[in-house]
């Protein structure tokens, strides 16, 4: 097997590990009544604890200078307590309200965000397919909130709330940390930010208990917790092995070894599995117009994920010089 090969297998079964921890997560809250923020926490300090361990043991050099880097550690920080926390969090209380297959898909329309965000950063016009693909997100969302009816919203409204905020956040994860990758690499990155936003999650977990303990109120979700049974006990473990650290490490090295543009293309298989698996083994039932909207989302990805023309790129550079 090639090595590209290899990297695609790696990429992709990052992808579907992604998809599969959505199903997951929908089991858990909907049979458990899980809170959202609990099992955010266990998810993020679960798969932190692992990345450092793989770290610490092979890269001690970069855990190192990680920790002596102060500039590292405050953005670090954000990354971890405001991408990587949002967007877990966001990510489990729109599947609680909606599926896991409704959840990605529309969390997929963060790479219009994206998108968007780099064409004004860059002071650049969008390309044709960042257009075409702007317009195939909103036509997905709209069939998957009205499944074709405009006079209806067929999911709750503040389930496509949760999953459009999701969706920016995704966007902030994405396009914050970039230096830092550069600098110290994705696993670090993405290790020490799920340590800082599981500790983020933890202390507003304990805040929020403390404020009810009092006498206060709190009704976006419940943080009675739950007895711990076999069941419970495997559904935790294989979100934060394969859902979360098997999910991240193998997508990282996979586009690590194929690049960007193909990886997000690739990522396309994530919204898939969040839908095809729940709709297989939960009976989450999906209609017609659900799996139109994922093949548009589909279609999103693959348009804005084209590497821009030399050509167009050598346009570009020089009216701005």
């Amino acid at each position: 097997m090639s090595t590209e090969a290899k990297g695609i297998l790696f990429a992709l079964a990052g992808a579907v590990l992604w998809g599969f921890s959505g199903a997951c997560i929908q089991y858990l809250l909907a049979d458990y009544e899980l809170s959202p923020l609990l099992l955010t926490a266990v998810r993020m300090l679960g798969a932190g604890a692992l990345f450092l361990v793989v770290m610490a043991v092979t890269e001690r050099a970069v855990f190192r200078d990680f920790l002596s880097d102060p500039t590292a550690l405050r953005q670090g920080i954000v990354f971890g307590a405001v991408g990587l926390f949002l967007t877990q969090l966001t990510y489990a209380c729109c599947i609680q309200v909606t599926n896991s297959g409704t959840a990605t898909v529309i969390a997929s329309s963060s790479i219009v965000m994206i998108m968007v965000a780099t064409c004004l950063l860059m002071r650049r016009l969008p390309r044709l397919c960042d257009l075409a693909g702007l317009v195939l997100a909103i036509c997905a969302t709209y069939l998957i909130a009205t499944k074709g009816d405009p006079g209806v919203l067929s999911i709750p409204a503040d389930g496509l709330a949760w999953g459009l905020v999701n969706a920016a956040f995704v966007s902030f994860y994405v396009m914050y940390p970039r230096k830092m990758i550069a600098k110290f690499g994705s696993v670090a990155v993405t290790g020490f930010g799920m340590v800082f936003g599981g500790v983020a999650s933890l202390v507003l977990l304990v805040g929020l208990q403390a404020h009810i303990g009092m006498g206060g109120e709190f009704t976006l979700m419940s943080l009675a917790i739950p007895a711990l049974d076999p069941t419970l006990a495997v559904g935790l473990a294989l979100i934060v092995l394969l859902g979360t650290f098997g999910a991240f490490g193998l997508y990282l090295h996979g586009i690590g070894i194929i690049g960007g543009v193909k990886g997000s293309m690739i990522g396309a298989a994530e919204p898939v599995s969040a839908t095809v698996i729940p709709a297989v083994f939960l009976g989450t039932a999906f209609a017609g117009a659900d799996w139109v909207g994922l093949l548009m989302m589909m279609g999103t990805i693959a348009l804005v994920s084209l590497p821009m023309h030399p050509r167009g790129l050598h346009r570009h550079r020089r009216k701005r010089a």
